[in-house]
């Protein structure tokens, strides 16, 4: 497959046939993903595959919890543990304890069990250049050496025919994950990523133009900051 059809048409497949996904198949997209960018070529990155009944289950579970969590937010129009106008966290929007006891619509989770392919995507933090530390906001910068590589196992699925989707939401329970899969305090948890054949195969992205992005020598209103 072209090197453009692909960066168009790999959408977020969150749904999966009972097809398994062969080991060669696999390597190979991890293979690939390898040779994705990283601050000082330092490659912080580490991928645990969860095969094990039992772990998928309890994976299928944290990610519930912090699904419950993100759900919360959504249903009062809020963007999700977003930093305020300022660029910084006050604390939860939410009452979390409360959401994560409520359940929520999550199709997604229900058969996060038995996808064919889960894989936890950790980031070694010590090997961070996190240039934004201290600048009194957010931070965003340490992502960029880990992420793309994320990026690159879903462009190479996409690639051998599959789908997939990296999320985030599992990092709520961050903690939970890091005992359960037996994993060092120096590293985080960056992603869940999930790959299978897709029910449907959707090639058809919405995405604003690139005039309502792109600006010349000084930045525009967009309108993005109302949304």
């Amino acid at each position: 497959m072209e090197l453009i059809e692909v960066m168009r048409t790999t959408a977020a497949c969150r749904e999966f046939t009972a097809e398994p996904v062969d080991e060669a198949t696999l390597w190979r997209i991890l293979d690939s993903a390898r040779f994705a960018p990283s601050g000082g070529n330092r490659q912080p990155w580490r991928v645990v595959r969860i095969e094990s009944f039992s772990l998928r289950h309890e994976i299928a579970h944290l990610y519930s919890l912090s699904w419950r969590e993100y759900w919360a937010h959504v249903e009062r129009g809020l963007v999700p543990f977003a930093p305020g106008e300022d660029g910084r966290w006050e604390g939860p929007a939410v009452d979390l304890g409360a959401a994560r006891e409520r359940p929520a619509p999550d199709a997604f989770g229900d058969q996060l069990a038995t996808v064919p392919v889960m894989l936890v995507l950790l980031a070694h933090l010590g090997s961070l250049a996190v240039t934004d530390n201290g600048l009194g906001r957010q931070s965003i910068v340490g992502g960029a050496s880990v992420y793309p590589f994320g990026h690159d196992v879903l462009l190479a699925a996409r690639n051998e025919g599959l789908g997939g989707v990296m999320t985030t939401v599992l990092c709520r329970q961050e903690e939970a994950v890091r005992e359960l899969l037996g994993v060092p305090a120096a590293f985080a948890v960056a992603a869940l990523i999930v790959l299978g054949h897709p029910v449907r195969q959707v090639t058809k992205l919405r995405r604003k133009p690139v005039e309502q992005f792109t600006f010349v020598d000084r930045f525009e209103a967009s309108g993005l900051e109302d949304e």
